[in-house]
């Protein structure tokens, strides 16, 4: 049976997100993920790229096992070997193939509910990119018929054929990282709590922080999948790092952090002392700074508080999406950079050039990991708040003060949205008049979106979401209150152009 990567995604729903694809459970049958994982090969031999092995991991959702059964015998069936690194977190998995030189490949679907579920492939030396996605999706593949039964469910449950273990080499590998790089120790005298829920890496991570001297006390671990995201931190996870905060007592002294990850440990939870959470933008400005970085690539969406820190010499905004920060960090080595690193507002963390972080050890060099990294921003927090001798909430002290707010306004198409951030774009006129209640327009940008800066730094980002009938929006202020009210009179303005819309009879999603 011969297969259309484009036609499929339309047909089956599953389609393409950050770095992979993305669909709900029910949708992503082991026939959609076969063949999208045989579409990723055909490419990346494309790209003239050599490998007899592809790696591959999963989290801990009940249907990831499932999938990457369904992707290891689709690595047999095209003549290679599959690595079963089992559960792993995402980078852990990204390194062992770019060490290797082969691709990985991890099921995944981050941070969002376990009905949905997704894959994530790397090339032997990174993330594929968006051009990529693009070629991957004019892909034409043959799927034997026989391999499936009605329900495009595969008749074989045995494990695929050639599948070898990698014997915990990601494992190592991963740790290893960070044990040659740092100073013996360096986390001595620092007591975590790590919130470990669902997190594929939270086994792995605390076996990290504990060999480089931290006290790492385990809480809140879960059986069943919790979907935790580093942006927009559920209610309930604010309120059990603020309880485990405060429970200090003769038994359990208090913690200097509470840190945890999302599903698939790429990307960073970090809380203070106090149990405060500390936003992913924020601490990717602490992690830069610890890792002294010449040139930091960010997205527009992230707060403007590195720009008025003064500590980077060169700064590059880019679209939203860890692809777009990757090919920004590209560029910049191209450009001559040596301490080339990037963030997302979600906390995830790369680096694009090695490194040394021991300066009484030139042996020592950090290896870099162009993929979402939550381990170096964790270490980065405590390490710089300790060298300035002080907490983690005091470290907020030496930063800028800048407040980042976000919401969205559901059911609006993003046809609809990007037809009103157009007109806006093209009359600065009309756009001053539609924020005239928020201030006085001083500039604007169009990388993603349109991101307005208003009279004493007030900022207000607009832009359609890539995966869902939504108009994002974000807002930042030197205050809480300011953000807020910003927010508020922005959202009161979006649902003016919904209600419009109704009224010219535009069809919205329901």
């Amino acid at each position: 049976m011969e297969l259309n990567i484009n036609s499929m995604m339309s047909s089956s729903n599953v389609r393409f997100g950050t770095s992979g694809i993305r669909g709900s459970v029910d949708k992503m049958t082991d026939m959609v993920c076969f063949a999208y994982t045989i579409g990723f090969l055909q490419f990346a031999v494309k790209k003239n790229q050599t490998f007899d092995r592809v790696a591959v991991a999963y989290d801990l959702r009940m249907s990831s096992p499932r999938i990457a059964r369904a992707v290891r015998h689709a690595i047999d069936h095209f003549g290679l070997i599959p690595i079963d690194c089992k559960t792993i977190s995402t980078p852990a998995v990204a390194l062992y193939g770019q060490r290797e030189k082969i691709p990985s490949i991890m099921v995944t679907g981050s941070h969002i509910a376990d009905d949905r579920n997704g894959i994530k492939f790397n090339l032997a030396d990174g993330e594929i990119l968006k051009q990529d996605e693009n070629a991957i999706r004019q892909e034409v593949v043959n799927i034997p018929n026989d391999l499936f039964d009605k329900s495009a469910a595969l008749r074989d449950f045995n494990e695929a054929p050639k599948t070898q273990s990698d014997n915990d080499e990601a494992k190592e590998n991963y740790i290893g990282r960070f044990i040659r790089a740092f100073p013996k120790n360096i986390l001595s005298g620092c007591r975590i709590g790590f919130y470990e829920h669902s997190s594929v890496g939270r086994d792995l991570l605390v076996e990290l922080y504990t060999k480089l001297g931290a006290a790492v006390t385990r809480i809140g671990r879960s059986d069943k999948f919790i979907p935790v995201d580093t942006e927009a931190v559920r209610e309930e996870d604010l309120i059990l790092a603020k309880n485990w905060a405060n429970q200090g007592n003769s038994d359990i002294p208090p913690f200097d952090a509470i840190l945890s990850t999302d599903g698939d440990a790429d990307r960073p939870l970090i809380f203070d002392e106090h149990g405060e959470w500390i936003r992913g933008d924020i601490a990717g400005i602490i992690t830069s700074r610890f890792l002294l970085a010449d040139c930091v690539v960010t997205p527009v969406s992230s707060s403007s508080a590195i720009e008025l820190s003064g500590w980077f010499g060169k700064i590059i905004r880019t679209k939203i999406g860890s692809p777009y920060v990757i090919e920004g960090m590209r560029n910049a080595v191209k450009q001559g950079y040596k301490r080339v690193v990037g963030y997302e507002a979600n906390g995830g963390f790369l680096t694009a050039t090695s490194m040394f972080l021991d300066e009484d050890a030139s042996e020592r060099k950090f290896d870099a990991l162009p993929t979402r990294d939550p381990a170096i921003v964790h270490i980065a927090a405590l390490c710089f708040a300790r060298s300035i001798g002080a907490s983690l909430s005091g470290v907020m002290n030496h930063l800028p003060r800048r407040v980042v707010m976000s919401d969205r306004l559901r059911n609006f198409p993003t046809e609809l949205a990007q037809r009103e951030i157009d007109e806006l774009a093209s009359s600065p006129e009309t756009l001053q008049l539609v924020f005239a209640s928020l201030g006085e327009l001083v500039t604007y940008d169009l990388t993603d979106g349109i991101r307005v800066v208003l009279g004493d730094g007030d900022i207000v980002h607009l832009r359609p979401s890539g995966n869902a009938p939504e108009l994002r929006c974000y807002t930042e202020a030197v205050t809480k209150e300011r953000a807020a009210s910003l927010l508020c009179k922005t959202m009161n303005i979006l649902d003016s152009w919904r209600r419009r819309t109704q009224n010219d009879k535009h069809p919205l999603s329901q």
